[in-house]
């Protein structure tokens, strides 16, 4: 929502493009190998990992330009792996603000400063903030560039039905009605997904009590960028109130609604613009401000139970709804996109058996689950369900005013990348190795000569080895071989001897590691890791 008298993309920082219909004539190609529904950001990004494969791709999307409003704002450093991997990446660090810190209150008291970690052997920053607005404007420029992606705006989804090689999808745009045939479907169109109603499909969970408006305010505040939450400020009795600094001078301010407040109200403006007043007052600011736009959301942990129905995928908020608190409803849902993206473009490209298909929703769901039961415990702590938690909660924060230890309940326990240990096509452990990152975990970055570990790696897998004599063993595969020095700060990283291989795959993460490798071992867990049979070749 925007104040009265402006329109609903007349922003006060960011100008909205408009899209027009697509104009389709005898000529028009009404089929592709992969249909996504949704250009949002979960959508864009599977349709450029597809394109990185060389698979084209058709997406729709029933707008006529980007989603409005801040939105999904924190962007994590795996994320910004994800877009450095789709050669996305430069807009965003250009205009996004990197932090690594948040502050906590109770009742005015600082109560709390954690830092996540952050060193000079990563490339990128722990978080960043950016408005949603920019990160589907700089996908979307980096789709326009690709000519195996094609976006059809104001093209609507309205019917989905099975065929022997695919499906086919009925789209109404204006002035026309037509079918179109993919012999795959990705739906990434949201929490109130379309395709998932046309499937019967129903998402499953927990839904929490607390509410919460968002607004994004435009004021020249000197704060650095850091996450702040406030516990039972003077002006929001009872309830929480996050604060993020955005580019542009764009704030966010999200605070929680009361119980029995009538949501209707709490969203006039003349009652938002109270509410924010009372925050500012709150945090010490005194300048002129504006509000630019805002919404209201419930925090809910809800998943479908497959994210798989027969071609269809399901990715991002169509398959799961998380809560904000640890920023992972986008990350998570980039997450999805990539992996559904790089296993099907591996597939249709003849370098992966079917099979490999089969491990997109237990590893993406077990991310689900695993962001539900660390997002969960922030829930209760922001938004305490029963009285009982309100209880818990409250003694924590006033115990926090005395003891340190106990303000790191307030810990919102920032988003990692899920380690897919139980994943079909990953390999068992090695157990020779002491540290660095299991199979199925992310590949942990390091510093490599004037540059970073994960420079090294190609579009599809790598080998990171330290013997010549293995690496030459592999020259003329399509594996990208990266041949380190033992001893090397990225070999003590990876816990790595001199005879030490790690296979990682097109996502950056660990397929298998050996202490002592072996080419069969290799290429037998290649055979896995793409769901190959045993006898083919690699």
């Amino acid at each position: 929502m925007r104040p009265a008298g402006r329109a609903d993309t007349d922003s006060l920082y960011f100008t909205y493009p408009h899209f027009d219909a697509p104009v389709r004539n005898a000529g028009s190609d009404d089929s592709a190998p992969v249909a996504i529904v949704g250009a949002g950001p979960v959508g864009l990004t599977a349709a450029l990992s597809l394109a990185g494969q060389g698979i084209r791709s058709v997406l729709f999307d029933n707008k006529d330009t980007f989603n409005d409003g801040s939105r999904a704002i924190c962007i994590s450093r795996s994320s910004f792996q994800i877009l450095e991997r789709l050669g996305a990446v430069s807009p965003f660090l250009e205009k996004s603000l990197g932090w690594t810190t948040g502050r906590s209150f109770y009742r005015g008291q600082q109560i709390l400063e954690f830092r996540m970690p952050d060193s000079p052997s990563e490339k990128y920053r722990p978080m960043y903030n950016l408005q949603q607005q920019y990160i589907e404007q700089f996908l979307w420029q980096a789709a326009a560039e690709s000519d195996l992606i094609e976006i059809r705006w104001q093209s609507e989804v309205s019917a989905i039905a099975d065929e022997a090689e695919g499906v086919r999808l009925t789209i109404s745009a204006p002035g026309d009605t037509y079918e179109f045939r993919a012999a795959w479907v990705l739906a990434a169109d949201g929490a109130r997904s379309t395709i998932r109603t046309l499937r019967g499909l129903r998402l499953q969970g927990e839904n929490f009590e607390g509410r919460y408006v968002i607004a994004d305010v435009q004021m020249a505040h000197d704060y650095p960028t850091i996450r702040r939450a406030l516990f039972d400020p003077d002006c929001r009795r009872g309830g929480t109130i996050l604060v993020h600094r955005q580019p542009d001078n764009i704030w966010r301010i999200d605070y929680q609604l009361r119980d029995g407040e009538d949501e209707a109200d709490a969203i006039r403006e003349e009652t938002v613009r109270a509410s924010v007043a009372a925050v500012l007052t709150e945090i010490g600011y005194s300048g002129e401000w504006d509000l630019e736009w805002w919404s209201v959301y419930s925090a809910n942990t809800l998943a479908l139970d497959d994210y798989r129905d027969g071609r269809v995928f399901f990715i991002g908020d169509s398959a799961h709804i998380v809560p904000i608190f640890g920023v992972r409803g986008l990350n998570n849902g980039l997450a999805d996109a990539e992996n559904i993206g790089w296993k099907l473009g591996w597939v249709l490209n003849g370098r992966a058996g079917e099979a490999l298909l089969d491990s997109y929703s237990p590893e993406r769901r077990g991310a689900t689950l695993d962001v539900f039961a660390n997002a969960s415990k922030s829930a209760r702590f922001m938004t305490p369900p029963t009285a009982g938690w309100t209880l818990m909660r409250d003694a924590a924060l006033n115990l926090a005013l005395t003891h340190p230890f106990a303000g790191e309940l307030a810990n919102p326990r920032q988003m990692t990348p899920y380690t897919y240990s139980a994943s079909p096509v990953v390999q068992a452990d090695d157990p020779g190795f002491e540290t660095g990152p299991v199979p199925g975990a992310a590949l942990t970055d390091a510093v490599v000569g004037d540059g970073f570990l994960y420079d090294l790696l190609g579009p599809g897998f790598s080998l990171i080895c330290f013997d010549p004599a293995l690496a030459g063993q592999f020259a003329d595969t399509d594996i990208t071989v990266c041949l380190l020095q033992a001893g090397s700060p990225a070999a003590q990283s990876l816990g790595a001897s001199a005879h030490s291989a790690y296979l990682i795959r097109p996502d950056g993460h660990v397929a298998g590691r050996w202490r002592s490798a072996q080419a069969g071992d290799i290429r037998a867990a290649l055979q896995q890791a793409t769901a190959m049979p045993k006898d083919a070749t690699t």
